[in-house]
């Protein structure tokens, strides 16, 4: 005899605010004890909610300035670049253009690829190159290409990038945990983590978090 689902669960509440609501107490309980602080704690939330990866939670590591800048960027319409389409989508757009700012992807521009092609090396390091010359001061949100994150940190210690903050979590296995390290090394506003977690849900919920700290201060 087969169940009917109706009868077999019923799911604590379907509105989505509700259901925001519960995840961050249950979130909130279950981390416990932190080092993070009042205003890191909301990235660290909704990355966890993203993710519900407590582990990977735990392992974010922020620049003292990391929350500030990334405010600040925000407010005054500064880009946000994002390393692929998926963290592009994903990032609130309205809150960001709300400022008069936007979310911008270079990966598949056809001057990214083909000089991708011309230097045999990768899009995501040509799309850092060209996000540098348009979007100094900005958000760089970088949740899969550990190549993005290396040009970006190699740019920024020969002085070419000026980002305003950088969100840099890749995923994966081949130099994604070396890249986040190097990251941590630099004096600069950064939101990162340790070991070879991230991803794109994790690089949108950080810059969303940020936003919506943006956008409560009127």
């Amino acid at each position: 005899m087969e169940m009917d689902f109706k009868t077999a669960f019923k799911p604590l509440t379907v509105q989505p605010q509700e259901i925001e609501e519960k995840s961050f107490e249950m979130i909130t309980e279950e981390l416990g004890t932190h080092p993070f602080t009042e205003e890191q704690y909301p990235v660290v939330q909704r990355v966890i909610h993203a993710s519900a990866d407590f582990e990977l939670g735990r392992s974010l590591l922020f620049h003292k300035d990391a929350i500030r800048a990334g405010i600040e960027a925000i407010r005054q319409g500064r880009k946000v670049v994002a390393d692929v389409q998926m963290v592009q989508v994903g990032i609130s757009k309205p809150r960001i253009e709300k400022f008069g700012g936007e979310v911008k992807v270079y990966i598949s521009d056809p001057d990214v690829m083909a000089e991708a092609k011309r230097l045999n090396t990768t899009r995501a390091i040509i799309s850092i190159r060209k996000a540098i010359r348009e979007a100094e001061g900005g958000i760089y949100a970088i949740g899969n290409a550990p190549t993005a994150l290396l040009e970006l940190i190699r740019l920024v210690k020969e002085g070419e990038a000026k980002p305003g903050l950088v969100v840099g979590v890749p995923v994966g296995f081949v130099s994604a945990a070396e890249s986040k390290e190097e990251l941590a090394k630099l004096d600069i506003p950064y939101i990162t983590n340790l070991g070879r977690k991230g991803g794109s849900p994790v690089a949108v919920a950080a810059v969303n978090a940020i936003s919506l700290m943006a956008e409560r201060l009127g």
